[in-house]
């Protein structure tokens, strides 16, 4: 068996690259094959999302040489396609709590500024949709996030946004991950002092001006602006140690949401995350803290942001008095269902945009309130990307509402990627408004079931690590696609979907016809009774997700069905 990995150390190692720091990192590790095996393996992939990996050094690892590589990478693209344009509109450059973000920030704005690319780079850090809006309000050629959104502490990320706004699609997205595999990540860097930097005009800082501009256009999102009362509706807001403190809590208190409460050990940002190991809204052991002071004081309502602030999660009071942890699917039809009822004029092709593994309610809703539905794959620039072709008249649509199930919504075209400040206003409106009228989020969210139907969805993340587990995940896709499926859970298959051969199969008629989508490494079946499941490999995380959808007549009858479907296909995947 070939040990390249071995080789690859040894180079790194050597290099006259490497700080005397990295260097004892890697020192420390030279008797730990397995270790050195799953850095130096193969690169950390700047895939149609950038990058995400663990820190550390190595070449798959996230580390100022893989943030320089894939900078140069982009600054390339930009000389090639945009020239002399692309360096005076310039990149913006945003990071969020975690360690190294900041590191990893400037290090990205020297090597655009030694590129002769302006940087615009903000002085602390900010959210995700404020580098999508600074990016279309600077009107830069580009934007940078670094964050690894909701992974562990010990990851970190790079993200790449286009002019629109969006995180990077075709034809810039095969570009730039071409032009980043092209670099040599020690020999072809260009790198400036930051002094040089701004003495050369090439590093501006950005000031608070786009700070405000971001909240004046969030506000606007606002639809009823005089609910009776709602200076004293009561929310718990968590930031969970990340970005959304500041902008979350100017924008609840400019609204007049005078009853904040912010949990205090989650308030002040911390790339450790000291009182949840996993910063994710999706996970109900985040809102611990969050829903001890919702008791204490009274409130209804739980509010959290993870760390870069682009998904809200929410904790409510079912009719029991109990805590309710709604999944991204149910938060979903909820605002999706108030600003379709609330709006007092609605576009005559309005359009809602959500994902194929988003719940089928929304199938449901959207032809009764007589709205557009689009489907996109999953990934918010998708979701983007269908906003930009609304406005270019490529799609016929307007943009009204956004989501993916997992817990990322849009409202509003001021940001092209999921926004948690924006939505933290209108999901505080919404619980407030139905508050009001002696209603509550929960008692909705039933009566869409009563009259729509008891769906009911989950996600099963399997997380598999290192060169086997991708390995693993390959294999599982690999059987999936070529195996003959009539039969899935004791059900018919009605229908066969492989996103990325682009067929679709009727597997009663025998039928087949194109998906009309971007190539992904998915698969769907439709089972008879409407059951959804569908099949994908993580595009940030060592994991392979199953997302789960059923339907019945009642909530007892779904319930039961989605624990049926759950337990016979995961045996069915162990067997593979």
């Amino acid at each position: 068996m070939s040990k390249n990995y071995l080789d690859s150390y040894n180079q790194w190692l050597n290099s006259d690259y490497l700080t005397e720091d990295d260097r004892k990192e890697l020192l420390s590790i030279k008797d730990d094959e397995k270790e050195i095996e799953n850095r130096f393996y193969t690169d950390l992939s700047f895939g149609t999302a950038g990058m995400r990996g663990i820190r550390g050094v190595g070449r798959n690892r996230i580390n100022i040489y893989n943030i320089r590589k894939a900078t140069q990478g982009l600054a390339n693209y930009i000389l090639k396609v945009a020239g002399d344009k692309g360096t005076q509109r310039g990149v913006a450059i945003a990071y969020d709590c975690r360690i190294g973000s900041e590191e990893y920030a400037i290090n990205s704005a020297l090597v655009l500024a030694a590129n002769g690319i302006k940087a615009y780079l903000f002085t602390s850090l900010r959210s995700t949709p404020e580098l999508s809006f600074a990016t279309r309000e600077l009107n830069a050629q580009a934007g940078i996030m670094v964050t690894a959104s909701h992974n562990p502490q010990e990851y970190n990320g790079y993200k790449v946004y286009w002019e629109d706004g969006a995180q990077i699609v075709e034809p810039q997205a095969s570009g730039i991950v071409n032009s980043v595999n092209e670099v040599d990540i020690f020999k072809d860097i260009k790198f400036i002092t930051e002094s040089e930097a701004v003495k050369k005009g090439l590093l501006i800082f950005i000031d608070k001006k786009i700070d405000d501009r971001f909240i004046e256009e969030v506000k606007k999102q606002a639809i009823n602006i005089n609910i009776p009362n709602k200076e004293n509706f009561k929310i718990v807001y968590s930031p969970l140690h990340g970005t959304g403190r500041v902008a979350v809590q100017r924008i609840l208190k400019e609204m007049r949401f005078l009853s904040v409460y912010t949990v205090p050990e989650q308030e002040m940002p911390n790339g450790l995350f000291p009182t949840c190991s996993y910063a994710n809204p999706e996970d109900k052991n985040v809102f611990k803290l969050s829903t001890e002071l919702a008791d204490k004081i009274g409130a209804k309502i739980c509010l959290a942001n993870d760390p870069d602030a682009d998904r809200t999660g929410i904790a409510i009071k079912d009719n029991d008095g109990n805590w309710f942890y709604p999944n991204g699917n149910q938060l979903g039809i909820l605002l999706m269902n108030y600003i379709l009822d609330m709006k007092k004029t609605l576009p005559k092709n309005g359009a809602v945009i959500s994902t194929i593994v988003s719940t089928p309610m929304l199938d449901v809703i959207a032809k009764d309130k007589n709205v557009k539905l689009y489907r996109t794959l999953t990934g918010f620039k998708y979701i983007g990307e269908k906003i930009r072709q609304f406005e270019q008249k490529d799609l016929d649509g307007t943009f009204i509402f956004g989501f993916e199930e997992s817990i990322g919504y849009l409202i509003g075209t001021h940001v092209r990627d999921k926004d948690a400040v924006v939505s933290s206003l209108l999901i505080s409106e919404m619980a407030a408004y139905y508050d009001s009228i002696g209603s509550s989020l929960y008692k909705e969210l039933i009566k869409l079931y009563e009259k729509y139907g008891w769906y009911q969805e989950e996600t099963i993340s399997v997380t598999k690590t290192g060169k086997s587990g991708i390995e693993e995940i390959n294999s599982i896709m690999a059987k999936l696609r070529t195996h003959e499926h009539s039969y899935l859970c004791d059900k018919k298959v009605s229908i066969f979907r492989d996103y990325e051969t682009h067929i679709q199969k009727n597997m009663i008629s025998g039928e087949t016809s194109a998906i009309d989508l971007p190539k992904s490494n998915v698969i769907q079946f439709v089972l008879e009774d409407n059951t959804y499941i569908t099949v994908r490999p993580s595009g940030t995380e060592p994991k392979i997700k199953y997302y789960l959808a059923v339907v019945d007549s009642t909530f007892e009858k779904s319930q039961a069905k989605l624990k049926e479907t759950k337990e016979k296909f995961l045996d069915y995947i162990n067997k593979l």
